[in-house]
Order: structure tokens, then sequence, then C-alpha cells
């Protein structure tokens, strides 16, 4: 308890009154954070000599939600990953790296309302001292918490999508045709103004009802959701980082 009271003090901290009149009647920080150590324990993965838990964590809320604490989710995403790291430590549970927190609207979602996705992600660095740790692969379910419901469960596939789109670099991209081709080149469909990416650096084609990633031997490569990948099926909410970049595939 002690360190969730030290998060509660952090997070009053950051900006004096200003969660308190962004979350009156609507989500807490500090329940976000009780229900993350909620996921990390109950997605235990028992490995030859150690219990490991997920390293990346979705959060999910309704657009309102959002909009109240959009300015400081730097910081809360800093503070979440802080306590769930001492967490982990406190219960003597395996990380393969720092816990990382994304947060995702959801209009699904009702006021007051949050859901968490968890994933054990394997790090691209290898180390003799530790076993390799199992992987869930693909995201898992997502957990809804409600103020008046029971947890329940909630698709993270949006029903029958009518477009593909791809957010960041300050804009969002609808996908269209049959290939569209990512880099820095003034040629691209997709142009992304940053110096570690190549000038043809991965490709989207579309693969029946869906779009796949493809590396285009790209000098840094392409990574989704922080594993390096040569192609890889996209789904709704995967993060693609190319260079230094993060853009977001969603399906609207």
């Amino acid at each position: 308890m002690s360190v969730l009271r030290n998060l509660e003090s952090k997070l009053g901290g950051l900006v004096e009154g200003a969660f308190s009149r962004a979350f009156k009647s609507r989500v807490e920080p500090v329940e976000i954070a009780r229900k993350l150590a909620k996921e990390m324990e109950d997605s235990k993965m028992v490995s030859v000599s150690r219990v490991y838990v997920p390293n990346h964590y979705r959060v999910f809320l309704s657009s309102q939600d959002r909009e109240g604490f959009s300015s400081y989710e730097p910081a809360l995403r800093k503070e979440l990953s802080d306590y769930l790291l001492e967490h982990a430590r406190a219960e003597r549970l395996a990380l393969t790296s720092r816990p990382a927190i994304e947060f995702m609207t959801d209009d699904r979602l009702g006021l007051g309302e949050f859901g968490i996705q968890a994933q054990l992600l394997d790090t691209d660095e290898e180390s003799e001292e530790r076993p390799a740790a199992p992987s869930q692969g693909d995201f898992g379910h997502t957990m809804v918490y409600s103020p008046d419901r029971g947890v329940r469960k909630l698709d993270p596939q949006p029903a029958a999508p009518s477009r593909a789109v791809l957010a960041g670099a300050g804009r969002r991209t609808v996908l269209s045709g049959d290939r569209m081709v990512i880099g820095r080149s003034r040629d691209c469909d997709i142009r992304v103004d940053d110096a570690n990416i190549s000038r043809e650096h991965a490709e989207l084609r579309q693969a029946g009802e869906g779009w796949r990633i493809v590396d285009l031997n790209s000098t840094n490569g392409v990574k989704v959701n922080r594993r390096r990948v040569d192609q890889a099926q996209l789904r709704h909410g995967d993060r693609i980082t190319v260079g230094v970049t993060d853009l977001d595939f969603e399906l609207e």
C-alpha cells in the first residue's frame, strides 16, 4: 500500500488540482494503477526458474475520459510504469523490460469505464543470464472495469471497420489501393520526416480484407508493438515504429 500511496502523491503533485478536476466522477489514475497491478498478477507465466509478467499494457478510455487528461499522458505513463516496476520487484515477479504503458481511445466505453490489455513481449536483446521468457503472442482480450458494472471482456477488434488509417507524425492517412510506401522520399505515399528512416523504408500491402507491413530492406528496420519484424499482419491498435517515429494502425 505504501507504493500506491506514493504514486497517488506523485500524481496529485503533477499539476495542483488538475487531476481532481479532470477525474471527478470519472476514471481515477490510482484506480488504473490498481487494475494494472491486478492484470499483471493475473497474467503470470511460469518459466523454468522465474515467474514472468506482462511488460506491455494498453489502457483504453472513453473519448471524454481521455480528453480529461490528454496533456498529462506522458507524465502519467511514466508514473504508472514506475509503479508497476516497483510492484513487480516487491512481489518477486520477472520482467523482460521496463513496463510500457499506452493510452488509447475506444468509443464503446462509457464515462468512467476503462479497459486494460496486457502482453508479455520479449526484448530484442539476448541474455545468457536469464532463460528465454515465454510469449503470449498477440495481444489478448481487454478486461473492462466499470464503476457500476462487473468486470467484463471487450473484443479488441471493432465491428465491421470501413477503412484503415495510419495515424502519426502529425497526420492521419486513409489507406487505399493495393500498396502504400512509407519513407523519407517525397515520392512515398506516406512521407515521414525522420533522418533515421530510409528513403523507401516499408510498404503497406493490402492482404485480403486486411493490411500487412513489409520492411523494404531499410537500414534501421521496422517494429510492430516494439518487436522487430520483416513483415507482419496488422490489427487494430498495432503500433508501427520506423526510425524513431511511431505510427498507429487503426480500423474505423
